[in-house]
């Protein structure tokens, strides 16, 4: 809206007193004549991922990874929930990943792949912590279907994506291009590697997506190694606490979800959230396929800070 003259004036009047405000308080040492901090992470001079050397003096990758530092630096609650999340989350991933001979960096592949939510779907139709389209999740052997998507399966689709990984990783010979054909595709990043006679990943010319993504993967592994370093200070309380489970096979179909937690003494909430891959209100089991449901253990259930241990030490502060 345009200001009439009528309102100039007192206008005038209350910036010159703010202006006179400002400038005591600087002249007096007051710290709140300052706005908030704002910094810039230190970008190390190279990185590591899965053993190679990733160089970041060399300017187009300093001010690669220098963005994506800065997103986990100052996309505050992400950040932080991604680091709480990880608590229990990275326990059961970690030996699953160590199980298949994958490097445990990819584990960060799958934080940026899904902020680790289980059943996150993107817009071109991707599910899960690995992000699987529908067909490829079927080639890796995850059943997806109208009422059950293994691709929120946690420990299978782990396991279908370490499958993946092992197939790229037998075509490259290279974990860093393995990491961005996971975005682009087994095929596409090998007719560019042939066509731009490089040998890493770093060094691809790629559209922005997957120019970034190799990046976005270091700086995750940067920012869970030493969150402080990014301004983050939590206390082991913060973290989500592990959940405890009791499994309980079974190989015929559930008509009511519902009552069958009831049954089990749970919820149908509680029943779901530990069965991401369940899609609905029932389970249709007409083949007679073994499926393992995880039942929650009640005293797991709820909140007790003096309980919670952090996967791993630099997460938290002592103090």
């Amino acid at each position: 809206m345009i200001l009439t003259h009528r309102f100039v004036p007192k206008v005038l009047l209350l910036v010159l007193l703010f202006l006179g405000t400002t400038q005591l308080q600087a002249q007096t040492g007051n710290s709140s004549a300052y706005p908030a901090q704002i910094i810039s992470p230190t970008i190390p001079t190279s990185i590591s991922f899965c053993g190679e050397k990733i160089d970041l003096t060399r300017y187009n990758n300093r001010e690669r990874m220098d963005r994506e530092m800065l997103s986990f630096c100052y996309m505050h609650s992400t950040s932080l929930q991604l680091l709480k999340k990880a608590n229990r989350y990275f326990p059961v991933i970690e030996p699953i990943l160590k199980e298949e001979g994958i490097p445990s960096d990819f584990i960060y592949l799958m934080v940026i792949e899904s902020h680790l939510n289980p059943r996150i779907r993107s817009g071109a139709g991707a599910v899960g912590l690995w992000q699987f389209m529908p067909k490829t999740a079927r080639d890796y052997g995850l059943e997806v279907n109208k009422n059950i998507d293994e691709r929120c399966h946690i420990e299978k689709s782990t396991r279908a994506a370490c499958k993946y990984l092992k197939d790229a990783y037998k075509k490259f010979n290279d974990w860093s291009l393995v990491a961005i054909s996971y975005n682009a595709g087994i095929a596409r990043i090998s007719r560019l590697v042939a066509q731009q006679e490089v040998k890493k990943a770093s060094d691809l010319y790629l559209v922005t997506e997957t120019s970034r993504y190799l990046f976005r993967i270091v700086a995750a592994k940067a920012f869970f190694n030493n969150p402080v370093q990014f301004g983050f200070r939590i206390h082991a309380s913060d973290l989500y606490a592990p959940l405890r489970y009791t499994k309980k096979v079974i190989s015929t179909g559930i008509a009511n979800l519902a009552a069958y937690a009831k049954q089990n003494k749970t919820t149908y909430a509680l029943l779901k959230d530990a069965n991401p891959w369940l899609k609905d209100t029932f389970l249709q089991n007409r083949s007679k396929r073994r499926y393992t449901l995880l039942l929650p253990v009640a005293s797991s259930l709820y909140y007790n800070p003096s309980t919670i241990k952090p996967y791993r030490k630099e997460w938290v502060v002592s103090k």
